[in-house]
Formats: structure tokens, C-alpha cells, sequence
């Protein structure tokens, strides 16, 4: 039976979403660096490094082996630290673009044409920083990165059918917060329960 995969199965908004969909019925997949569970009951766990695209592309093949198509896939992974333009080596920033980008297009085409062929699906990523940050210049170009990478994945299967949109979370995830991530998790199951012709392609969550 397909259901949710979330890349990126953190503590924060990782957790929250997959609560989400669980409750809705859904068969949980993680896919994390760790392969834990999260505490979540019946949760499948697969360890995956997202910078390594043969681990990540092995990881979601065994998840459609035992789930078929996923019916929705999150991608949460990112590398967030605070690191200005003058003091961000080569290697860090392209380690940083690997998790926080690349990773996200690797998950999309591995999984978005099998989904486009059954005329289904959501690709939903998480993101941030509306506004570019000179104290966060990795983050703030990775994040606009994620903005450009939803449009290509949109022009490229939004028209068989996938429904592709990014959370743009516009704060740091904390419980009892105005980002408090179960909050932030209704934004996932509302983008992936949207009717075609009312598709959002970005929902900012901001302080209230």
C-alpha cells in the first residue's frame, strides 16, 4: 500500500509530519542518516546519507519495494548553520548545496516519473529564508535553490499529475512556538489534499 517516505526523518519537522500522515491511515517510511523510527509505531526505517546518491537512490528503491509508489514524498534534509560569504570554504558550501539541493532533485527523479505515470503524487520540500541573510549565506542560497528546483520539478511532471510545492518555514522550528513543527505539518497534509485546480506551488509559515 503507498503512502508517506520523509527524507530528512529529524526530531523536529520530520517527526511532526510523519505523525501527520500516520493519522490520516498512511504507512510511514523514514529515511534518515541515523535509520531510526523516531518513536513512531509501525514507522519503516532506512538509512540513507542524501549527499550520496547511490545510498539515497538505494534507499527509495527499497521503500517502493515494500510500499509500491509512494504516494507522497517530503524532503526535509538541509544543512542549517550560520556562516557569512567571507568565511564559507569551497568544500563547505558544496557540501551544503549537496544536502540542502541536490538531494532533493536526486529523490524528484527517482521517484516523480513513477508517479507521473500513474497520474498522482506529491513532492513536497521543506524550505526557508524568504529573505536572504548575509549572517546565513549557505542556508540563504540553498533555500532559493529549493525555490528554483520546485518550478523545474513543476514544469517537468506537474503536468502528469504530481503535485510539486515547498513549506517555506520562515523561523527555527520549536514546540510551543509560533514554528512549532506540528503546526508547521498541516501545511504538508493540506499541499498533498489540494485539489488540482487550487495547487499551491509555495505556503510560507511565518510568525503570527
Amino acid at each position: 500500500m503507498p503512502g508517506v517516505v520523509i527524507i530528512g526523518a529529524g526530531p523536529g519537522i520530520g517527526r511532526s509530519v510523519a505523525r501527520r500522515f500516520a493519522r490520516e491511515g498512511l504507512p510511514v517510511a523514514l529515511v534518515s542518516r541515523t535509520g531510526t523510527g523516531l518513536d513512531l509505531d509501525g514507522a519503516l526505517t532506512y538509512q540513507a546519507d542524501v549527499a550520496d546518491e547511490d545510498g539515497l537512490r538505494a534507499a527509495l528503491d527499497a521503500v517502493s519495494a515494500e510500499l509500491g509508489t509512494p504516494d507522497v514524498v517530503v524532503y526535509n534534509a538541509a544543512i542549517i548553520r550560520p556562516d557569512t560569504p567571507g568565511e564559507v570554504s569551497v568544500r563547505a558550501q558544496l557540501d551544503a548545496w549537496a544536502v540542502n539541493v541536490v538531494g532533493a532533485m536526486v529523490a524528484a527523479a527517482h521517484v516523480a516519473p513513477a508517479m507521473a505515470r500513474r497520474g498522482s503524487g506529491s513532492f513536497l520540500v521543506t524550505g526557508g529564508m524568504p529573505e536572504p541573510k548575509a549572517a546565513y549565506a549557505s542556508l540563504s542560497l540553498g533555500k532559493a535553490g529549493v525555490r528554483t528546483l520546485v518550478k523545474l520539478l513543476d514544469q517537468e511532471y506537474g503536468p502528469s499529475g504530481v503535485h510539486v510545492a515547498s513549506v517555506t518555514v520562515a523561523g527555527p522550528v520549536a514546540p510551543g512556538t509560533d514554528f512549532d513543527p506540528d503546526d508547521i505539518a498541516e501545511h504538508y497534509w493540506r499541499l498533498h489534499t489540494q485539489p488540482r485546480d487550487r495547487w499551491e506551488q509555495e505556503v510560507l509559515h511565518a510568525r503570527a
